[in-house]
């Protein structure tokens, strides 16, 4: 028997161990009507089913390139990511690409272990919200805004209207409590591993990959393919499942609704990595 097929009969006979890739690129945001194609957990529930079934599976390797987005959808990603890991007993690591900020990282904490490139960007643990003011603008093209609620604080950062105090102060209280959770989340999934002072950790602020390692915020330098041949073969098999499943026939031909979807998907994304400066 030669050598080709003595190892083609022992793979049959013993498969070697697999490996499941899992990407979580772009914004995280809850899926629309348009089914816009985001990271949530309608979209990351079923692929992380189908990947922690894998047979023969050895771990899982979370690949993470998200500016982050919603931070409940980062919640219930992360939530059932930790699900999957300890009801499989499989470990799953984070290999965080470009960036992993915000929810991106909260993404990220979900592994046991983060590792990272030295270019990546990493942190912004914080919370934001933007918007625009155009209540000047419409008294100058003669426009009158008319608002009718019940409820004395059904309305609050009305764009089209005079921005009140009391409104800031009701925001801010809100981005209190998601900030307060994102840094438990952080401290329950780091531990002693963080290594910087909480003020600054926590401040919203975002650091290369390289210094996110000193700060333990991740854990070393690696790349997926690498790091998972070394630590369970060179014969170990890659499995990679796609959080983007389009049916056919748009890939084909692309409709109306699926070029608004990814035009309107790629705009945000392109607005939330300028942050970074990618």
């Amino acid at each position: 028997m030669s050598a080709t097929m003595a190892s083609l009969l022992g793979r049959l006979v013993s498969p070697p161990p697999a490996v499941a890739v899992i990407p979580l690129s772009g914004l995280i945001a809850p899926r629309t009507g348009l089914g816009r194609m985001t990271l949530s957990v309608e979209t990351v529930g079923p692929v992380l089913g189908r990947a922690f079934r894998l047979r023969r599976l050895a771990e899982v390797a979370l690949v993470v390139n998200s500016p982050g987005g919603s931070a409940t959808q980062s919640d219930l990603i992360a939530q059932r990511i930790r699900q999957h890991a300890q009801e499989e007993g499989v470990k799953v690591t984070a290999f965080v690409e470009d960036v992993a900020a915000s929810g991106g990282y909260w993404l990220a904490c979900a592994a046991d272990e983060i590792l990272c490139r030295e270019t990546s960007i990493v942190g912004s643990i914080g919370v934001i919200t933007a918007s625009f003011g155009f209540a000047r603008l419409l008294g100058r093209i003669g426009v009158e805004r008319r608002l009718y609620a019940a409820g004395e604080r059904k309305s609050l950062l009305d764009p089209f209207q005079p921005v009140r105090e009391e409104d800031v102060a009701r925001l801010k209280a809100v981005q209190a409590d998601l900030h307060e959770r994102f840094k438990a989340w952080v401290r329950d999934r780091r531990g002693t591993k963080l290594a910087g002072e909480e003020t600054v950790l926590f401040s919203g602020e975002f650091w290369t990959g390289a210094k996110a390692v000193a700060l333990g915020l991740a854990d070393g330098i690696g790349e997926v393919r690498s790091t998972m041949r070394s630590r369970h073969g060179e014969e170990v098999r890659f499995a990679v499942f796609s959080t983007v499943r389009r049916p056919w026939w748009t890939r084909l031909l692309p409709t109306p609704e699926g070029l608004v979807e990814a035009a309107l998907t790629s705009v945000e994304t392109r607005a939330a990595m300028a942050r970074f400066g990618l």
